[in-house]
């Protein structure tokens, strides 16, 4: 098969034939139809992840054509439309026995703890926890896009968040998570404010909903500002910048504030999710900004170090 392979951090990948993998007992092999372009997939790149084993081959938000199953696996067979979570579960340590499969204790991840979507197959583990069937309906390109950002948004927003009709929403940072949690709270009901220092990523979230839009440049303190706009404060902030935010621990003592990550989301989580998205309440289908061939990735992925990025790119392998 053809992939996208680096062999030191740092330095430029390159297309090139690989053997095909195997599936595991437990897993399956997809034909890869559609793949996304994330940040994480830069961070890895550049070293940041002490997961990876060089030589690499990137990928994790995916969705395609199962191709071979594992001797093990009951629920899939061959020419299953599916897309899968970036945390793929073991489903028996203690957190997937409580349905946390979002934090497995023995989980593994395509493009980071083994090989991943940056090619036309990739093989994915323990396929009867973590695999997700597609609508007919949903593309394979709007399949890929909700493997990392959206559905950790979704959750974000949804699960973890709580959000309410009529609740006001800080979406600080509106890269691809970002401009996804801008999408959801807004179908929600809730009101939001994105912040952000790029014009055309505050154009992107005014188009998805945003209530208001906020340049980060443009004032002298971004919280002051959000506390105006909202006429006393977000009932909900959301950190989709991508960096660790110095939290003010006397404040959320005082106020008695909650901290909470979203860390992806188990396959059990998606139907509901995907029930939007079919029925047009959701349209993660709008933050593909861009669609490539294999042979464009090691530009783009490079290019993530010094360029904004707004919407989400998909990788199409075999075009």
């Amino acid at each position: 098969m053809r992939a996208v392979v680096f062999e030191r951090y740092g330095e430029a990948a390159e297309v090139r034939d690989v053997p095909d993998p195997e599936p595991a007992e437990h897993g399956v092999v997809v034909r890869v139809e559609a793949t996304g372009l994330c940040r994480s997939d830069w961070h890895g790149w550049q070293g940041h992840d002490p997961d990876i084993t060089l030589p690499h081959v990137p990928g994790h938000e995916l969705a395609g054509v199962v191709e071979a199953v594992g001797a093990r696996v009951t629920g899939w067979r061959p020419g299953d439309r599916v897309t899968v979570p970036f945390i793929c579960a073991c489903g028996t340590c203690p957190s997937c026995a409580a349905g946390d499969h979002q934090v497995c204790e023995r989980q593994t991840q395509p493009g980071f703890t083994h090989w991943g979507s940056f090619a036309q197959y990739v093989a994915l583990d323990h396929a009867d926890v973590n695999l997700v069937a597609l609508p007919g309906e949903l593309s394979f390109a709007t399949a890929a896009s909700l493997g990392c950002r959206f559905a950790t948004a979704y959750r974000a927003v949804v699960r973890q968040g709580r959000v309410a009709a009529g609740e006001w929403v800080a979406v600080h940072g509106c890269g691809g998570v970002g401009l996804s949690a801008v999408m959801i709270a807004a179908a929600a009901g809730a009101r939001v404010v994105a912040v952000d220092v790029s014009p055309g990523a505050l154009e992107l979230a005014r188009k998805f909903g945003a209530a208001h839009c906020l340049d980060a440049t443009a004032v002298p303190d971004t919280a002051v500002a959000v506390r105006e706009l909202t006429g006393g404060g977000a009932h909900l902030s959301l950190d989709a910048l991508a960096g660790t935010t110095p939290v003010p621990m006397a404040r959320a003592i005082a106020l008695e504030l909650e901290l909470l990550g979203s860390h992806g989301m188990a396959a059990h989580g998606y139907p509901p999710m995907l029930e939007l998205v079919r029925s047009g309440v959701l349209r993660p289908d709008l933050l593909v900004t861009s669609t490539i061939a294999l042979d464009e990735v090691p530009a783009a992925l490079a290019a993530m170090g010094t360029a904004p990025g707004a919407g989400a790119t998909v990788i199409e392998p075999w075009s």
